[in-house]
């Protein structure tokens, strides 16, 4: 096997079938033999089927001899999180409570989109339950665990698109962020990870968590996030919230820089406990952005912890996810994930609204924001990855997971666009993610300043062992 393949972006690999250096058989065949060798250390995928794959690629490659390549993708295999609806695969969503044989023969519009760019699915990756917390562990799969040590939590609740991505097994992953979800992963993996804005992605079935749900895409670079914002925005019916289709080329619109910009940096928001090499990485970060050109201060956006309305908002999506379970089911599930559906159950209709209040007041608030600003720049996470099959650190004064997301379920309830790109890495040799949030719909912009800072500040060659995959150092 080439062992270069495995570090090659989409781009990369685009250009090698143009040119005939590699062919999507050859490329597929190495990323299935990489989850082979690697994943039963970290777990990132749920369901691979090496036949089904190769069928994908070998159409691919007959295209690609006839000279007539299918879309943007073509060939490029591409990890599914096992909450998109595969036509061909069953979709647990990592619960014994579904039935995997009324799953089948439908696509989610991700998937559709994909599919008519050519690309080759390489296998569903892992998530918690219906995908509920910021680590990723299921009833059917077991734990999933962090590439740069499998001793740490790779994050959640798209972990296993994560864990391919990080590890060579496809170099684009599919994930959903409802409180952060795409971004914890991304930021404790060391990948780039989006959370468009709320209707940008069309998403189908709609999800039991509401507006706070999106659909977005996972990578190694900025550059192939923003190939993949070019395939899955592309509109479909199904969606009654996607916004209409605005036909942006996110591809072309990475260059300009960010020289001019206006970017506010808040390393805490005002009211976070931040690890001190997370915050010293934001710092490096913010020299960066300055040295580029931009215009940065340091700007709290000012508004006060929404934790309470989001746990309101969240787990009333998680009730609302159950509420039709017979007692034997819930029997079958995370107790974890009953107990939080069960304890937001007990809502009033008033509560819940007052949610929606404070969450409207925030979109309101940030909108105001970045009338003076163009971007906000905070960490992704507080800290970094910790121990594994936890929800929240050893110690830790709290009992679930948003308590140690603070910076990105704010932006789920005002539906902006986050980015997590690498920053840097703590003294354990772990992954930092720096967070970029845009105006609602400026999703573009977001990407630009993205990859302006990843082209100035690379960290694209500092990877986890691909080979020689390290044993367990706790």
């Amino acid at each position: 096997m080439r062992n270069d393949i495995l570090t090659m972006t989409a781009t990369d690999l685009l250009g090698s079938y143009q040119t005939g250096k590699l062919s999507p058989v050859e490329v597929s065949e190495a990323m299935l033999d990489q989850i082979e060798r690697l994943d039963s250390h970290t777990n990132g995928f749920c369901l691979v089927d090496r036949e089904t794959s190769l069928e994908f690629a070998r159409e691919s490659e007959t295209r690609y001899q006839r000279g007539e390549p299918q879309g943007l993708l073509d060939g490029v295999p591409v990890g599914v999180k096992d909450v998109f609806l595969t036509p061909w695969w069953p979709t647990r969503r990592g619960s014994l409570t579904v039935d995997p044989d009324t799953t089948l023969n439908k696509a989610a519009p991700s998937v559709a989109a994909l599919a008519r760019h050519g690309f080759v699915p390489i296998g569903k990756t892992t998530t918690p339950e219906l995908g509920w917390k910021g680590v990723t562990d299921n009833p059917i799969d077991g734990v999933t665990n962090n590439p740069w040590n499998p001793a740490r939590t790779a994050g959640g609740s798209s972990g296993g698109s994560a864990v391919a991505v990080a590890l060579g097994m496809a170099p684009l992953a599919l994930g959903t962020d409802a409180g952060g979800s795409i971004r914890i992963p991304a930021a404790f993996c060391g990948i780039v990870g989006l959370k468009p804005s709320f209707g940008e992605v069309p998403h189908w079935p709609a999800s039991p968590f509401g507006t706070l749900a999106h659909a977005g895409p996972m990578a190694w670079t900025v550059e192939d996030c923003a190939l993949m914002m070019n395939v899955l925005t592309e509109a479909d019916h199904r969606d009654s919230n996607a916004v209409p289709r605005r036909s942006i080329d996110y591809l072309a619109a990475l260059q300009g820089g960010v020289q001019g910009l206006k970017i506010a940096y808040s390393p805490n928001l005002g009211f976070v406990d931040v690890d001190p090499a997370v915050e010293a990485a934001l710092n490096e970060a913010v020299a960066v952005f300055t040295a580029l050109g931009a215009e940065v201060s340091r700007v709290d956006p000012g508004f006060g912890d929404p934790l309470g309305a989001f746990g309101h908002l969240f787990y009333g999506g998680a009730a609302n996810a159950i509420r039709d379970l017979s007692a034997k089911k819930r029997a079958l599930m995370d107790p974890e994930l009953v107990t939080v559906a069960d304890k937001a159950a007990q809502l009033s209709m008033l509560d819940y609204l007052g949610a929606v209040n404070e969450s409207m007041a925030l979109r309101e608030r940030m909108a105001h924001f970045h009338q003076k600003y163009d971007l906000l720049l905070t960490p992704a996470l507080p800290i970094t990855a910790f121990k594994t099959g936890r929800e929240v650190p050893v110690d830790w004064s709290q009992t679930r997971w948003p308590t140690w997301t603070p910076f990105t379920y704010p932006f789920n309830m005002t539906g902006q666009p986050g980015l997590s790109v690498p920053c840097g890495f703590d003294n354990d040799g772990l992954p930092i993610g720096l967070q970029l949030v845009g105006a609602r719909f400026n999703d573009a912009l977001v990407l630009r300043a993205g990859h302006a800072y990843q082209q100035a500040a690379p960290l694209t060659d500092h990877r986890p062992a691909l080979f020689d995959f390290p044993v367990e150092t706790e």
